[in-house]
């Protein structure tokens, strides 16, 4: 074809050109504007953190690390408790660098009680008050692991790790009231059930199942304690993060076909949240001033949000408190 006839072609399908050129932008224009939509709104509080003291589980990657560098740049002391010191010492030192201000390390392997123990009782000599402990280190869908105490890994990392560690500086968190605990739950406790004849999912596992139980089972937990810290000046928040592109998912592979955990990590690069945009209600929770008397209520996309229904049974979160005191070795615990 020579040019004179390739504009001859293009002069007698100018419209049909015109017609697929107008598609092609509108489809790219609609997915660029349903990206932005999904990547949620951001925590709109200037509120500044002089002079106080943030402990925050997982904060090494991920939405942990966000939230510690955006609490770091408000003026926080930042308390990192992280498994990996090494990936810890690196987030700290280029937090550190980015806002100036101090960044502590200390071991936590959540699936392990001792190791719970022993950096609750390092945090009483380091750290008098702590005014936000987060909890928001956790496990997804990874195969039937059990923790050194013979948890099932997902409960027993998700809630009983955070359970133990909570209970264990809340005198520190009480000393710093008016002060917070934030719990990082999910949107997946919306198809959990506590299954409290086989909590441990002994007698048949799913890792779907373990998870969505896990995160229920965070909900229920910030809202009991809500209760029993009323009075304290102490607040507690639980919230979704948004679907977010995270270490968290890595699992998924062992959890279902490869083109399934292909699909997950290939749409997620467009469309799930970004580690930035995933931490904003974990940082609104831990900072917004609207919510400095709101107690025990979960948040999604820096708004209050309404549970589903097992996550407001009142008698399941009270049952899991006395249940998970039995499981970490606190069976005459009172607050």
């Amino acid at each position: 074809m020579t040019w004179a006839d390739f504009v001859h072609w293009l002069d007698d399908n100018k419209v049909v050109l015109i017609a697929v050129t107008c598609s092609v932008v509108g489809a790219a224009t609609c997915l660029a504007a349903l990206r932005i939509w999904l990547q949620g709104p951001k925590c709109k509080s200037k509120v500044r953190l002089d002079g106080k003291t943030v402990v925050i589980t997982g904060a090494n990657t991920g939405i942990g690390k966000e939230t510690a560098k955006d609490l770091s740049r408000r003026g926080a002391k930042i308390v990192m408790l992280c498994r990996d010191l090494e990936k810890a010492r690196l987030a700290a030192e280029e937090i550190h660098k980015d806002t100036g201000n101090t960044v502590g390390v200390y071991h936590l392997d959540l699936a392990s009680l001792e190791s719970v123990r022993n950096t609750a009782a390092t945090l009483k000599d380091t750290e008098p008050k702590i005014h936000c402990l987060i909890n928001n280190a956790g496990v997804m869908m990874c195969p039937r692991w059990e923790t050194k105490d013979g948890f099932e890994m997902q409960l027993g990392t998700n809630h009983l790790g955070h359970f133990l560690l909570t209970l264990l500086l809340l005198d520190q968190v009480k000393a710093a009231a008016p002060s917070r605990i934030v719990t990082v739950s999910s949107i997946a406790h919306t198809q959990g059930r506590m299954h409290w004849e086989d909590l441990m999912r002994t007698e048949t596992y799913d890792a779907k199942e373990a998870y969505c139980q896990s995160k229920l089972a965070n909900v229920l937990f910030s809202r009991e304690l809500a209760k029993k810290l009323q009075g304290t000046g102490v607040t507690t928040y639980s919230l979704h993060p948004g679907v977010v592109q995270t270490e968290l998912g890595r699992h998924i592979h062992e959890s279902v076909n490869d083109f399934i955990h292909w699909a997950f990590h290939f749409f997620g690069q467009f469309f799930f949240k970004t580690v930035e945009r995933g931490a904003q209600t974990t940082i609104y929770c831990a900072v917004d001033e609207s919510l400095a008397n709101q107690t025990g209520k979960y948040y999604s996309d820096c708004a209050e949000k309404k549970p589903h229904p097992r996550g407001e049974c009142d008698d399941d979160a009270h049952r899991l408190w006395d249940t998970s005191l039995r499981l970490v070795g606190l069976d005459h615990y009172s607050v």
